[in-house]
């Protein structure tokens, strides 16, 4: 070593400083030293560590070798990728794609002549509206009632032609994020602001889902979508508490719609009862009445089928019995005589009923 510690820390005499001789002979002069005599000593050094002193001609072939030592570690470098189990490779030559991927695994490929890309294939998933970070806003939608709902929802997705999802479309997550947000407006602009919050949301999920796959299997973007659910769906922030208040009032319309249906449904089920319970009395009637017709006619033609046969006797008896009819509840009866000689004694009926009531009883009484 050219330093000295005896010396006070400085280079000692024979050493010229830290770069030998200077120009001219001066050591230590402050001068700065030729190039051309350090590379000189570079490679004086390294032929004596390397073995056989590094071969002749001043060094050139070891240092050629060396820089094709590295060229070629380059190019393996370069010539040798992986492919993980979550990714496709796709082989370009002189930028062209090929057919074939590459599948997970170690691959070679001649580079530069041929270059890789790589695509991850497994499923995604970007998320629209309060909760993303990118876009807050994004999820603001104007319905088909001339509400606005602030929609939040998820997108997922994969890659099923790695080939298309490279090289068809720039940026293709940023074409699916825009072209879901856009499917979602236009789905919700045509709804009312109830299907978005509780009546149809897997409906409007599954057109928004067929509005955007339709779209990127048009651009060839090589992407398949999985997924489309909707994950929150409220009234923005500034007017929650009136959205709240309409909400309730039409639920408070619904319950008194409601009561209102059963109390009509059980008066109309009374009504219903009621009348049917009319008509089956009024049919009864009829029949009882139709039948009792068709007995007194029966009687009738019966009688005069007797009639016929004997007409003085029948006759006679016809007026008894009508006359038993008419003096069956009477006190008194008085029977004139045919010839009109006058009235017959007076028949004392009522007290003799009276008295063989009087008696009938008394029997029983005794009997018990």
């Amino acid at each position: 070593m050219p330093w000295s510690n005896q010396s006070g820390g400085g280079w000692n005499n024979n050493s010229g400083g830290p770069w030998g001789q200077g120009p001219g002979g001066q050591r230590g002069g402050g001068t700065p030293p030729d190039l051309e005599e350090i590379i000189r000593r570079g490679q004086d050094s390294l032929r004596r560590i390397l073995p056989g002193g590094g071969g002749g001609g001043g060094g050139s072939p070891l240092i050629w070798g060396l820089v094709v030592v590295a060229v070629v570690g380059l190019w393996l470098f370069k010539a040798v990728y992986t492919v993980q189990p979550d990714e496709r490779g796709v082989e370009l030559r002189f930028g062209k794609p090929k057919e074939e991927l590459s599948m997970p695994g170690l691959h070679f490929h001649w580079w530069p002549i041929e270059t890789v890309e790589i695509a991850k294939i497994d499923e995604r998933q970007i998320t629209i509206g309060s909760s993303s970070r990118t876009s807050p806003q994004a999820g603001l939608m104007l319905s088909g009632d001339q509400n606005i709902v602030d929609v939040t929802f998820a997108v997922l997705y994969s890659v099923v032609d790695p080939t298309a999802y490279l090289f068809n479309v720039a940026n293709p997550d940023d074409v699916l994020r825009q072209m879901s947000e856009s499917a979602m407006r236009e789905v919700v602009g045509r709804r009312p602001a109830q299907d978005v919050f509780r009546d149809d949301r897997q409906g409007i999920a599954t057109d928004v889902k067929d509005i955007v796959q339709g779209a990127m299997d048009e651009y060839g973007a090589g992407i398949a979508i999985n997924t489309v659910s909707i994950e929150d769906a409220a009234p923005p922030r500034p007017v929650a508490d009136a959205f709240d208040e309409v909400q309730r009032a039409e639920q408070d319309e619904d319950r008194f719609i409601e009561e209102a249906n059963q109390y009509a449904n059980q008066k109309l089920g009374a009504a219903r009862g009621e009348a049917a319970q009319i008509r089956e009395a009024a049919a009864a009637y009829k029949d009882r009445v139709v039948k009792e017709a068709q007995g007194e006619a029966q009687r009738f033609i019966s009688i005069y089928d007797e009639y016929k046969k004997a007409p003085d006797v029948t006759r006679k008896r016809l007026f008894l019995e009508t006359m038993e009819g008419v003096l069956k509840d009477s006190s008194k009866v008085i029977i004139e005589q045919k010839d009109g000689q006058g009235v017959v004694p007076y028949l004392p009926l009522p007290e003799v009923d009276s008295r063989r009531q009087d008696q009938t009883r008394s029997t029983q009484g005794g009997k018990q």
